[in-house]
C-alpha cells in the first residue's frame, strides 16, 4: 500500500479543495485584479490634481481638477464588465460585495493605524494624518459610489444581454458604463465635495471625472471585448472538458 501511494503521489488537484481552486481559477485572478485595482484607487484619490488652464483661442479653459483615482478607476468598471458578462449577475456581485468588504477593512485598518500611538523617533504622524488619514465623508463617498455604481453597471450589462440575446456586446458595455458611472460619479462627487468644491468648479470636476471615466471605456473598448472573447472562450473550453 505504502508503495502504491508513494508511486502515484496525490497531487494537490486531487483534493477536493485543489479541484475547487483549479476550476475557478480564472475567476478568482478575476476578482483578484477587481479588488486591487479599486484598493488602489481609494488610496491614490485623496489628492486632487489640476490641469491646465488650457487656452483655447482667447479663452482660457481650467484648470481641470480631478482625483488620482482617476488612473485606474477606469479600469475597474472594464473588469466589471467581464465579471458580469462573463460570469453572470450572481459571481458578479459576489465579487462587488468583496471589493466592498475589503475596502471597507482596508479605511479601518487606516483608521486605527492612524489612532495608534506613534513609535518614539517616529516623526511623520501629521504627514500620515494629512495624506492617508481616515476622513469619514471620503470613505462614505467611496464605498456608496463604488457599491451603487457597480451594481447597476452589473445588472444592466446582464439585462441588456438577455434582452438583446447576447448580441451587441460593445453598445451593452457602453451603456451600462454611461449609466452605472453616472450613479458612482454624483454619488462619490455629492458626498465627497459638496460644500468643498462650490459653484462651477463642484460641476468642472463631477463632469470631467465623468467624462474621463467613459472615455476610458471607449478607448479601451476594444481590449475588454478581447479581453471577454478570450475568458469566456477558457470558461467554455474548461466546462467542456470536465
Amino acid at each position: 500500500m505504502t508503495q502504491a501511494n508513494s508511486s502515484h503521489p496525490r497531487t494537490d488537484v486531487d483534493t477536493p479543495g485543489g479541484r475547487a481552486a483549479a476550476a475557478g481559477a480564472r475567476y478568482a485572478v478575476v476578482v483578484a485584479v477587481f479588488v486591487g485595482l479599486l484598493l488602489i484607487s481609494n488610496i491614490v484619490a485623496v489628492k486632487l490634481i489640476a490641469f491646465g488652464p488650457v487656452q483655447w483661442g482667447s479663452v482660457a479653459l481650467g484648470p481641470f481638477i480631478v482625483d488620482g483615482g482617476v488612473f485606474l478607476f477606469p479600469l475597474v468598471y472594464i473588469v466589471g464588465d467581464v465579471l458580469a458578462e462573463v460570469y453572470g449577475l450572481r459571481a458578479a456581485r459576489r465579487a462587488i460585495f468583496t471589493a466592498f468588504a475589503l475596502s471597507l477593512l482596508t479605511s479601518l485598518t487606516i483608521w486605527v493605524t492612524q489612532l495608534s500611538p506613534a513609535a518614539p523617533g517616529w516623526e511623520n504622524q501629521a504627514a500620515f494624518e494629512s495624506v492617508l488619514g481616515f476622513v469619514p465623508r471620503i470613505v462614505a463617498a467611496s464605498l456608496g459610489a463604488f457599491l451603487a455604481g457597480q451594481l447597476i453597471n452589473a445588472w444592466l450589462l446582464v439585462w441588456l444581454r438577455r434582452r438583446t440575446s447576447g448580441r451587441f456586446l460593445r453598445t451593452r458595455l457602453i451603456a451600462s458604463t454611461v449609466v452605472g458611472q453616472i450613479v458612482d460619479t454624483i454619488v462619490f462627487c455629492t458626498i465627497a465635495f459638496w460644500g468643498v468644491l462650490e459653484g462651477w468648479d463642484f460641476i468642472g470636476y463631477t463632469a470631467l471625472g465623468y467624462g474621463i471615466k467613459v472615455l476610458a471605456e471607449v478607448v479601451l473598448l476594444p481590449v475588454t471585448t478581447r479581453v471577454i472573447s478570450k475568458v469566456r472562450a477558457l470558461e467554455t473550453a474548461n466546462h467542456s472538458s470536465t
